[in-house]
């Protein structure tokens, strides 16, 4: 009988055992790639960072390191744009650069991108954007696993009166 071995081209994954065994084995990798928050740089200096599924009606915490960027300086801030949905709560100078923290409220289902932008307090015109992108699932459809880096907080849930059993007293 023929050993299947599965190919993946991402870094960490499935692997099956070569040889054929009597008691075969799935390994995975101890910190799979797609497990954790992904920081993401693109060509024009900015950042988009991927944190994965969430689900509509939910507040999230966000934590994620961007690289260090001297041309910032020694202190950095949020810009004051105001959202609705997206604000940094706190950052902090870290060895691996600045780590981020925010809040977003996932108020629509479907492909979301927020964006951020920081600004350097001792430098004029410094600024890098960030944009966060996730999948936000409808309500009803399940809780999903969260990434390492975001952690639910809590739930604005709307008030379904089919939904209720409330009977009163008697």
């Amino acid at each position: 009988m023929a050993t299947a071995k599965k190919v993946s081209s991402k870094a960490g994954g499935v692997r099956f055992a070569e040889e054929p065994a009597a008691h075969s084995h799935v390994h995975f990798d101890e910190k799979l790639h797609d497990s954790v928050v992904m920081v993401i740089p693109e060509s024009n200096g900015n950042f988009m960072v991927k944190v994965g599924f969430l689900k509509t009606q939910h507040r999230y915490e966000i934590v994620f390191t961007l690289p260090e960027m001297p041309e910032f300086g020694k202190d950095v801030c949020p810009a004051p744009i105001p959202n609705p949905h997206l604000r940094i709560t706190n950052l902090t100078a870290s060895s691996g650069g600045l780590r981020v923290t925010c809040e977003y409220m996932a108020h629509q289902e479907g492909v979301i991108c927020e964006e951020l932008q920081i600004l350097s307090e001792s430098k004029e015109d410094v600024c890098v954007k960030v944009k966060v992108h996730a999948r936000v699932m409808d309500r009803h459809h399940g809780t999903p696993m969260l990434l390492e880096g975001v952690r639910c907080i809590g739930a604005e849930l709307e008030y379904d009166s089919e939904q209720s059993d409330w009977q009163g007293f008697d």
